[in-house]
This record gives structure tokens, sequence and C-alpha cells, in this order.
């Protein structure tokens, strides 16, 4: 039995919560949060990194500098109508989007969003276990393997999903531990 496809979307799973933790705000800057904004551009949608240059200022303030200066109202209400709960400023240069301080209130939500996400990627995770498990059963069915050959490959795929398990916890843990500081 070759666990290669099954361990490439457990990998996938992995990058999937990851990138989801980085679009989940911790009070910090960082221009991943803009990531998933769409700016309606000249009738096209595009991501904000299309249509300008986004820097850090400093660790609650990013720059965004439209490429086109007449693109800075369509930037500026994409991101108040986001929802992510950022301040916008317009100026000369381009906008600046503040990071406010995080309450314990807001804190608690990002808290709970981040579980979600998590239990998200378990189900994709148990999903994919299931697969593999019935493909083994077949196999084990269809004479191609033994009960000990069932054995041996049920046994290599509780491993693989113990050690992708643990490695989606301490996803988790680090991110609560980022939103909690």
């Amino acid at each position: 039995m070759d666990f290669t496809t099954f361990k490439q979307n457990i990998t996938k799973i992995e990058e999937w919560l990851s990138k989801e933790y980085q679009s989940l705000r911790t009070g910090k800057a960082t221009p991943l949060i803009l990531d998933n904004i769409i700016v309606e551009s000249y009738g096209a949608k595009m991501k904000i990194n299309q249509v300008a240059g986004v820097t850090i200022e400093d660790s609650r303030t990013l720059r965004i500098i439209p490429w086109d200066k007449n693109q800075t109202i369509d930037i500026e209400k994409a991101i108040t109508t986001s929802n992510l709960g950022l301040s916008v400023n317009v100026d000369d240069a381009g906008l600046r989007i503040i990071f406010p301080e995080l309450t314990a209130e807001r804190r608690e939500g990002f808290i709970k969003i981040s579980r979600a996400k998590l239990e998200d990627a378990r189900i994709s995770l148990r999903k994919e276990r299931d697969e593999i498990k019935s493909q083994i059963e077949k196999s084990k069915k269809d004479g191609e393997i033994n009960e000990d050959e069932e054995r041996r490959f049920k046994d290599e795929m509780q491993k693989i999903i113990e050690s992708a398990n643990s490695s989606l916890e301490g996803i988790a843990d680090k991110k609560e531990q980022d939103i909690k500081m």
C-alpha cells in the first residue's frame, strides 16, 4: 500500500490551516490579512496586492500605495467593507491601515475562530483517513493483501494520522499564543 498521496493530502491540509491562520488578526500588522480582500478595479475583481504595493510601516500599521491613485477610494471601500476591524486613513501617499489593539473579548472571538478552523482541518484529515481505510479494507476483501498486511497498513495509517493531528495541534497552539499576546 502506497501512502504517498495520503501524505501529500495531509501536507495540503496543514498548509491550508497555516494559510487560514495567516489571515487571522493577532494585533500585529501583516500584509497577509489583506490577501482575501477583493478590489473592484476597472470592472475586474482583483486582490489588493495586484493593484497596489503593501508595506509594513510599524508593528501596527500597513502602508498601501496604489499604482493608480484613482484606485485609492476603491481600496478604502474594500477594506472598510471587509469587517476586519481595521482603521483606514487616506493621505497623499496612499492609505494607512491601522491595526487597533485587541480587546480581551475580541481575542476570545479570534481564539474561537482559530479553533473552528482547526476542527475543519481535523474533519478533512478524518475524511482522508476514512478513504485510506476503505482502500485497505477493499484490498483485503479482494484478496490482494492478507490480514497481517491489513493490520500493518492500518497501524501505519494510524501513526501518520497521529503525527498529522499533532502537527495541526502545534500550528493551532502557536496561533492561539500569538492571539493571546
